[in-house]
């Protein structure tokens, strides 16, 4: 299993929500490529970065400091929030990013997937954010009535082998992750499966291998030290 560090972006600063809410936003740094590089020394060889303010406007606020990340660290970029376009997708390809992550056009949009070429395909992953058990877009503030399974199943055949699995009622909390839920979702979709949302502990990192996640994110547990980012990538592996 890979271990994923977070970095949440919001106005250039590296943060943190509380079960998504942008009003209870936590700043753990105002320098997001220092903290990309204590990752890559703690032996991170991948990272997640999301674009908060891109998932809420639609534009890609943090390109250049993605870009910047994925240039200076050489770490496994995947990035996501606010890529909404074809070109958005191929501007981040271009410069190196590694797995670009699609939420809100994926829901609104069922054309826009089966319109990408095979070889973009292959860099996109979905992002599926479950809010009270329907799949939240634009930045978490809105709820579709999509059945979880049903929505990850259809993308497979469109070509995407990846999703990212974030509960919002567990992300930011503290409260560990839901290990049913991934373990499900992989069982019944088949999809590499990377486990966002509530990862806690150590614990929590062992049991979502053993349940056949592909990844897990880990965010707000290695900024308060809950998580020993060295300990969880030996641990997953």
């Amino acid at each position: 299993m890979i271990i994923f560090p977070a970095i949440d972006l919001v106005n250039g600063e590296a943060v943190r929500l509380y079960k998504g809410d942008f009003a209870q936003k936590t700043v753990y740094s105002r320098d997001p490529l220092s903290v990309a590089r204590d990752f890559l020394a703690a032996g991170a060889e991948y990272i997640h970065l999301v674009d908060l303010d891109g998932a809420r406007t639609g534009k890609n606020d943090h390109f250049e400091l993605i870009c910047r990340i994925k240039a200076e660290t050489g770490l496994f970029v995947e990035t996501g929030g606010g890529i909404r376009t074809r070109d958005a997708i191929e501007r981040y390809l271009s410069r190196g990013v590694d797995r670009v992550i699609l939420g809100t056009v994926a829901v609104t949009d069922p054309t826009f997937v089966p319109s990408l070429p095979a070889d973009v395909v292959s860099h996109v992953a979905v992002g599926v954010d479950v809010k009270d058990g329907k799949v939240a877009i634009k930045g978490w503030t809105e709820t579709a009535a999509f059945d979880l399974y049903d929505f990850c199943l259809r993308f497979k055949e469109q070509g995407v082998d990846t999703v990212i699995c974030t509960d919002i009622s567990r992300d930011g909390a503290m409260m560990g992750s839901n290990n049913e839920l991934y373990r499900e979702l992989t069982a019944r979709t088949g999809m590499k499966v990377i486990a966002s949302g509530g990862v806690s502990s150590i614990e929590d990192v062992k049991r979502l291998k053993e349940g056949g996640a592909y990844g897990a994110i880990v965010g707000k547990a290695y900024y308060i030290g809950a998580i020993d980012l060295s300990e969880a990538i030996e641990v997953a592996k």
